[in-house]
């Protein structure tokens, strides 16, 4: 075994590589971010050590000896082998985190109250959650997984549909003193809550129902689905939610679902990466967990497809 104890001091190593690979001690200085003179320093305390010149100086130009060349090739080789060793473990350890960016409402109803079992299950695994109502660029932003709700249509990217979405209305069982809308007709005289945006209009629903009434207009309108159903449970009106949701409320007894007229969104919950992700441990993994999480969900859920 080596003996350490007779190791150079790395820093005077790390100096001399440079300057050996520069021919220069100001451009070693530059790269190592010292002055030359620290430079030059460390290379006369590294050749006292050793007990032989390293370089020929004449003025304030440098040339390498031979000796000095032989040693910048085993230094050079050495201190690479430790440069490839840290950056697989750095990438070992990068592979231990895994990034799931979502949007906002499906992160903090569905997604994050689940998660935990992940974790439990991948404790090895640091799992970064972040929501956003904007669609992040995924390899600009380091993220490893896309959870979007859209049409699966992601330039660059791969997308696998991992959950359909239905509509349906639900309302707080308190709404109106408990007396809820016990036929669609009633919903004519209820305050319907909406959300901005073409998507989440009530005119499909109310098509499949077979109403014949304009999109809601006035009132309360938000920006998040969240909002739209703490409104609801508030007894503020009947909101149109999407199943995966609704389904907390639902089973706590806060809302109630009205009808059982389900609407198929267009739109579904996909699995979103880059070209490469897939092959990553974490990315496999949490994939397979969210399946087995999607099919309990089905199973437990009424669920309305």
């Amino acid at each position: 075994m080596a003996d350490f104890r007779k190791l150079p001091n790395l820093a005077a190593l790390r100096a001399f590589e440079a300057a050996a690979r520069h021919e220069s001690f100001s451009r070693a200085a530059e790269e190592i971010h010292v002055t030359p003179g620290a430079i030059s320093h460390q290379i006369r305390a590294l050749e006292e050590e050793l007990g032989l010149p390293l370089f020929t100086r004449n003025g304030k130009r440098i040339a390498i000896t031979d000796s000095g060349q032989r040693f910048a090739a085993a230094v050079r080789k050495s201190l690479g082998e430790i440069v490839a060793a840290a950056e697989t473990l750095q990438e070992q350890n990068r592979q231990q985190r895994l990034v799931v960016s979502s949007p906002p409402s499906f992160a903090s109803r569905w997604l994050a109250p689940r998660l935990w079992k992940f974790v439990d299950r991948h404790p090895g695994i640091e799992v970064v959650l972040q929501s956003s109502s904007h669609l992040n660029d995924l390899a600009r932003d380091g993220i490893d997984v896309g959870l979007r709700f859209g049409l699966g249509v992601y330039p660059g990217l791969t997308s696998e549909k991992l959950l359909e979405e239905f509509y349906y209305p639900v309302a707080s069982p308190h709404y109106r003193q408990g007396r809820l809308p016990s036929s669609t007709q009633q919903l004519r005289d209820c305050t319907l809550l909406r959300m901005d945006g073409l998507q989440e209009s009530w005119l499909p629903w109310f098509a499949l129902a077979g109403l014949d009434l304009p999109d809601p207009a006035g009132g309360l309108v938000t920006e998040d689905s969240s909002l739209t159903l703490r409104a609801a449970a508030d007894g503020a009106g009947v909101a149109l939610t999407r199943h995966a949701i609704a389904s907390q409320e639902i089973a706590a007894g806060e809302l109630v679902r009205l009808f059982d007229i389900a609407l198929l969104s267009e739109r579904a919950y996909y699995f979103v990466t880059v070209p490469d992700a897939a092959v990553k441990p974490q990315v496999r993994q949490f994939r397979e967990w969210l399946d087995e999480e999607v099919a309990l969900f089905k199973a437990h859920s009424r669920w309305p497809g």
